[in-house]
């Protein structure tokens, strides 16, 4: 239903702009389109024009919109968006030109579609096959862009990682296959975007990064006073369920588990505090502690939600509810929105619409304030904006 989806989300999120007012705000979408992209890309047009003309958004006055719509080129495809806003009264806003090396000054408002791949102003890249054999057509990728703000420069990576394809395969191991996979990949981002070939700044990677509770220890928890019966397929003696039953209590079903079914009896659980007793079990960014900087996060795991328009709160039981989206930051981004000058709360993360269906994902958000010159030691001040 996306023209009913479409009126919800929009809304929450203008409701979110209108809260925080931000000066420059960025905004990461994944899978554009959807999976039946031909059908599909007629709504991404009309969702882009209503962002660049909405009342809602008319004190943005420039723009820089990066979308991967060129479907057609397997190789290169990741389905990616990037929206970019600048408010009237933010002077002296900066993007840098990749291939130019240089700081350009950024006016109007410009959108940026099938031709990603010849754009100096991002850089962007496919994940290679190889990392995921079983994903034929796997859209995977990253996008990165750089820009400077009153003396500050940063990147800002639109990342989408791989899912779990199979919730049996994701509980034999503890980390899963998948979680090895995410690891390698996003291992491969940050090599990536601090390599050799241009001046280290702060990043902010943010996106569906896919990471899931530790399935192993979710379930042996959840169901730690459960008998389980294994069904194997009658051809092929393949497992395709799990199925744990309360020990006494008539033997009731608290899980069934399939390649693609998670059904708990109590989802309580995930929603009950935000989901924080479950917290505990999100592991997959602990490998990256000493590259990668989060929030404490305070809001319900952002995925799978029903995609019934009616069901706000409801999650699908497609899959263990988990964090996928995220915003992650380097270490020196994090110096960058902590240093308050007093005691008001000015940095928030939180999710977008909690009540209403935004689709299967509920976005996240980071808003923060940053100094000017924050980034930059006082004898650079002004190295990072020079324009030739």
């Amino acid at each position: 239903q996306p023209e009913n989806l479409q009126k919800n989300w929009l809304r929450e999120f203008y409701q979110v702009v209108h809260a925080h007012k931000p000066h420059f705000m960025a905004l990461h979408c994944q899978e554009f389109g959807g999976k039946n992209y031909e059908a599909s890309m007629s709504h991404v047009d009309k969702f882009v024009k209503e962002l660049l003309s909405s009342d809602a958004m008319k004190d943005y006055n420039r723009a820089r919109v990066y979308l991967d719509e060129n479907y057609k080129s397997q190789e290169h495809f990741t389905a990616l968006g990037s929206f970019y806003f600048l408010h009237e009264s933010l002077k002296n806003i900066y993007q840098f030109d990749f291939k130019a090396k240089k700081y350009k000054k950024v006016t109007g408002k410009e959108i940026y579609s099938d031709t990603l791949e010849s754009t100096p102003m991002l850089e962007k890249e496919k994940f290679p096959q190889d990392y995921f054999p079983e994903c034929k057509w796997s859209r995977k990728g990253f996008i990165r862009t750089r820009w400077c703000i009153t003396d500050c420069a940063f990147d800002l990576v639109n990342i989408h990682l791989f899912h779990d394809a199979s919730n049996l395969i994701a509980w034999e191991t503890s980390p899963s296959v998948y979680s090895g996979i995410r690891h390698k990949a996003l291992g491969y981002v940050l090599d990536r975007i601090i390599d050799q070939r241009f001046e280290k700044v702060s990043y902010f990677v943010f996106g569906d990064f896919n990471f899931r509770l530790d399935a192993k220890a979710v379930v042996e928890t959840l169901c730690a006073k459960a008998t389980m019966q294994t069904v194997r397929a009658a051809d092929t003696n393949e497992v395709v369920k799990l199925i744990f039953r309360e020990s006494d209590n008539d033997r009731k079903v608290m899980l069934q588990l399939e390649k693609k079914l998670f059904d708990y009896f109590n989802q309580d659980v995930f929603r009950d505090n935000n989901g924080t007793a479950l917290l505990e079990f999100d592991r997959e960014l602990s490998v990256f502690k000493d590259r990668l900087y989060e929030l404490d996060i305070s809001f319900p795991p952002s995925y799978p939600y029903s995609e019934d328009s009616s069901q706000g709160k409801q999650y699908m039981n497609t899959r263990c509810p988990a964090w996928c989206d995220r915003i992650l930051m380097s270490h020196s981004a994090k110096e960058l929105i902590l240093k308050v000058k007093n005691d008001e709360k000015i940095v928030i993360y939180d999710h977008i619409g909690p009540n209403v269906c935004m689709g299967d994902h509920k976005p996240v958000f980071l808003s923060f304030r940053i100094a000017a010159g924050a980034g930059k030691p006082i004898a650079n001040v002004h190295k990072c904006c020079v324009v030739q």
